[in-house]
C-alpha cells in the first residue's frame, strides 16, 4: 500500500448508523474526495482488498461501490492494475442527513418521494432513532461527516420537554422540521408540518354527519405514543363543540367494545386489535361500531368494505421538503389533511 493510498483511505467515512447502504457511503465518500481535490484525476485508488479491510467491510461492498462509480464514469479501471480517478468536473451535490422517528408505511412514502424530488441534487443519508431522544443524541453526537441539511421527523415517546435542547444542537441554518413544528427551537428555518389539533377537529367535523348515529367517540391514543398531544385536544375540541360523549382509551386490550360507539384509531397495530374485537362480538362495522383510522394506505379502502381514514398527504410532505431545500427558503408550510369517508362509519 502507498503512502498516498494509506493517506486517503483515513479519509473514508462509513457509519454504522446510517440506514443509507454502506456502498452508497463510501461512493459518495469518493466523489466527496474527487470534488475536494484530495483525489486528482487519474489517481488509483485503493483495491478492493485494502478497502475492505480497512473499512472493515465486504468485498462485495466496495465492488459494488466501484461499480456504481464506473457506470458514472467517475472512476475507470485497467486490467491487472486496478481502479483510477476518470474525471475530476464531478458535480456538487448537497449533502443532507434525513433522521425517521420510525420506519412505517407512511415514513417510507415520504422519504421515496423526498428522495425521487431531490433527484441527483443531493446525496441521501437516511437514519431511525425510534422515537427515542437519548438514541437521537447519539446519532447526532456521533456522525462522521458534516451535512448541508439536517431533516428531522421530531417525534418522541419520552423525553419531549428536552427535545428543543438536543435539537438546538443542529445548527440553525442547516436544519429543516418535517412532520411536527417545535415552537421552542429558536431560529429562521424551513418547516413541512401538520396541524395536529385543527387537523383532527376539522377531518370530525366533515364526518359530523355520519357520525351522528353514535351516541360515543372514543380515541385510541396509547400511553406509549410518540403521536402529538395536540390530536387529544383536537379531539376533545370537536365532541366538546357538536355535544358528542367522548373518551380516551388508552389500553385496548382491556376496552369493551360496546353498540353506538365509533372508535378513531392513530396506531396500525391497534387497528387490527380493534377489527378482531369488534368482529368476534358479531358486530356490524359502520353500523353498530365505528371505526376511523390515522394515516391513508393503500390497503384500508378495501378492508371490510373500505375503512375510513383521516390523513395528511405524505407524498406531498416529501416533495415540499425537497423542494424547501433546491429552492433554498426558509419557508415553513403546513401539509394540506384529508378524511376519506367510507363504509366503516
Amino acid at each position: 500500500m502507498t503512502n498516498s493510498t494509506s493517506q486517503f483511505l483515513k479519509t473514508l467515512e462509513i457509519s454504522d448508523f446510517s440506514a443509507t447502504p454502506k456502498y452508497l457511503q463510501l461512493a459518495n465518500t469518493i466523489i466527496d474526495a474527487v470534488k475536494n481535490e484530495v483525489l486528482k484525476k487519474h489517481e488509483m485508488l485503493p483495491s478492493i482488498n485494502e478497502c475492505s479491510a480497512y473499512l472493515e467491510i465486504s468485498r462485495d461492498t466496495v465492488e459494488k461501490a466501484y461499480r456504481y462509480l464506473k457506470k458514472n464514469e467517475i472512476i475507470a479501471s485497467n486490467p491487472g492494475k486496478g481502479y483510477y480517478v476518470n474525471k475530476i468536473d464531478v458535480q456538487s451535490k448537497c449533502k443532507i442527513a434525513l433522521f425517521l422517528n420510525k420506519l412505517s408505511v407512511h415514513k417510507k412514502i415520504v422519504y421515496d418521494s423526498f428522495a425521487k424530488e431531490l433527484g441527483d441534487f443531493a446525496n441521501l443519508d437516511l437514519f431511525v432513532y425510534n422515537s427515542d431522544l437519548s438514541y437521537l443524541k447519539n446519532l447526532l453526537a456521533n456522525l462522521t461527516k458534516t451535512y448541508d441539511y439536517y431533516v428531522l421527523f421530531p417525534h418522541f415517546k419520552e423525553g419531549r420537554d428536552k427535545a428543543p435542547e438536543i435539537i438546538r444542537r443542529i445548527p440553525t441554518d442547516k436544519l429543516m422540521l418535517l412532520g411536527k413544528f417545535i415552537d421552542d427551537v429558536p431560529g429562521d428555518f424551513p418547516a413541512v408540518y401538520e396541524n395536529y389539533e385543527q387537523d383532527i377537529y376539522l377531518a370530525l367535523e366533515e364526518a359530523n354527519e355520519a357520525l351522528s348515529k353514535y351516541k360515543m367517540l372514543k380515541l385510541v391514543f396509547p400511553d406509549y405514543s410518540d403521536f402529538p398531544k395536540a390530536i387529544i385536544k383536537g379531539f376533545y375540541k370537536f365532541c366538546q363543540q357538536y355535544a358528542f360523549e367522548h373518551e380516551l382509551v388508552s389500553e385496548l386490550n382491556k376496552e369493551k367494545i360496546t353498540v353506538g360507539t365509533c372508535y378513531i384509531n392513530i396506531i396500525e397495530d391497534d387497528l387490527v386489535k380493534l377489527l378482531n374485537k369488534v368482529l368476534q362480538k358479531k358486530l356490524i362495522i359502520g353500523q353498530d361500531v365505528g371505526i376511523i383510522s390515522y394515516n391513508e394506505t393503500p390497503l384500508k379502502k378495501f378492508i371490510l368494505n373500505g375503512i375510513t381514514t383521516i390523513s395528511t398527504d405524505f407524498e406531498m410532505m416529501g416533495r415540499m421538503a425537497a423542494d424547501l431545500i433546491k429552492n433554498k427558503s426558509k419557508e415553513r408550510v403546513e401539509v394540506p389533511f384529508h378524511i376519506k369517508i367510507r363504509a366503516s362509519i
